[in-house]
């Protein structure tokens, strides 16, 4: 699995994916400085950064390391004495790798930041929240690579960045929406980060403080990362037939 990890990123060397794992979190934090500032800084750039720039950002990754293999209809990476659920793995843990790489570096950036411009998160609370951010973004990435193979780079980055338009504005709906895994990063960072998806503070006696449905709503979103990869995979293995 290494080397097949190893090859993909290979394939990356003359593409946009590596100089992305840099500029989308620093394009992220630079825009919020000079936008905020001061004591918004950290809550602002949490806001832009898992709302909209990250989402956009690794939408275009897995388009981008999908691209080659699907403009040859995928035969020369079939053709290579691998079963091509190893190879679709690659893959999707190539693209994990380059989403924690980011979320490094913008970690890191905004802990730089909040000494900067003053520290409005502590820097337990913006582990945790990185961490979380991980975790739930993981499951986008079988459906992103999915969708640029089905449908081409721009209509992946359209359909994921409305889904994640949609988590935005349902996130709190309750019932249906909770099981919806566009919901639950926007969820998860009331408690952690005390920001709620508008970039506004949780109101300290809200309910949506409570960390009791942290567990629930990250074994979720594992459950959905779990059933799209195993989907994506059962269909990449037909393109084999094809």
């Amino acid at each position: 699995m290494l080397s097949v990890i190893r090859a993909e990123r290979l394939k990356w060397r003359r593409t946009f994916i590596p100089k992305l794992v840099w500029m989308a979190p620093v394009f992220t934090l630079l825009l919020c400085a000079v936008l905020m500032g001061g004591r918004f800084f950290q809550t602002g750039s949490y806001n832009w950064w898992y709302t909209m720039l990250l989402p956009g950002a690794l939408t275009l990754v897995c388009s981008l390391a999908l691209q080659k293999d699907a403009k040859l209809k995928y035969r020369g990476l079939l053709a290579l004495p691998l079963p091509p659920g190893r190879l679709w793995a690659g893959k999707i843990i190539a693209c994990a790798s380059w989403l924690l790489a980011a979320l490094l570096v913008f970690l890191i950036g905004i802990t730089a930041g909040g000494l900067l411009f003053g520290q409005t998160i502590p820097l337990l609370s913006s582990l945790a929240g990185s961490t979380l951010i991980f975790i739930t973004f993981l499951w986008q990435i079988p459906l992103c690579l999915f969708l640029a193979a089905r449908f081409g780079l721009f209509a992946a980055v359209l359909l994921n960045m409305a889904g994640n338009i949609m988590g935005v504005l349902t996130f709190n709906s309750g019932g249906f929406w909770d099981v919806i895994p566009y919901t639950i990063t926007f969820r998860l960072m009331c408690p952690v980060l005390s920001i709620l998806p508008n970039g506004l503070p949780v109101p300290a006696d809200s309910p949506l403080r409570s960390t009791d449905m942290i567990l629930i709503d990250v074994l979720v979103s594992l459950a959905w990362f779990g059933v799209l990869f195993l989907l994506t995979t059962l269909w990449f293995r037909k393109q084999e037939a094809i």
